[in-house]
């Protein structure tokens, strides 16, 4: 996927329903970076794997596991509230949450100005987009995100999972989290 995904993307391969064990097959396999959901969990892994990989948080980041995520990540894709940012200390994009769905986490586009004047390190934006199985549906989410991105002056993009990561690539996406596409059993 790696050379699909196209120069100056980075592959976040999701952890979150990985072993500690099942990392190595993902060592053995060349990947760099993965992403993890659960400070618990990230913990746990990286004690195992250490320096093996790149740490990205990929999970809501909630502001009492800000400083797990500050030892082992070198970025936070989710932070959405000024407390969390209280505590943070490494570069991170801010979750925005576009289909303004309960079930998931961000800062609406109109909370997004307090939020990046709330902590300074900021590198991007990411989305979640309602789940479909046409990633074309996917499409004005990770476009209006890359708008938000060049009106604040922001380069960084997490937008796109296993079934949308092309369409988020067409749209601006320098970071795609995979974990399905990878894990899944080939039919």
């Amino acid at each position: 996927m790696r050379a699909e995904a196209g120069e100056g993307v980075t592959v976040v391969v999701a952890t979150k329903y990985v072993s500690v064990e099942d990392l190595g097959a993902l060592a053995d396999a060349g990947v760099d970076v993965v992403g993890e959901n659960r400070a618990q969990d990230l913990a746990e892994k990286h004690a195992r794997w250490g320096d093996r990989f790149r740490w990205h948080f990929i999970g809501h980041l909630q502001s009492r596991k800000a400083t797990t995520v500050n030892e082992l990540c070198e970025l936070c894709h989710s932070l959405s509230s000024e407390s969390a940012a209280a505590k943070l200390t490494i570069p991170a994009l801010v979750e925005v949450n576009l289909s303004g769905e309960e079930s998931k986490s961000g800062v609406t586009p109109e909370q997004l100005p307090a939020l990046l004047a709330a902590y300074a390190d900021v590198r991007g934006l990411m989305t979640m987009p309602p789940f479909t199985d046409d990633p074309e549906q996917s499409r004005p989410y990770f476009r209006r995100l890359r708008e938000l991105a060049q009106e604040h002056g922001l380069r960084e993009l997490s937008m796109g999972t296993s079934q949308d990561w092309r369409v988020a690539v067409e749209e601006g996406a320098t970071y795609i989290r995979v974990g399905a596409g990878i894990f899944r059993p080939a039919e």
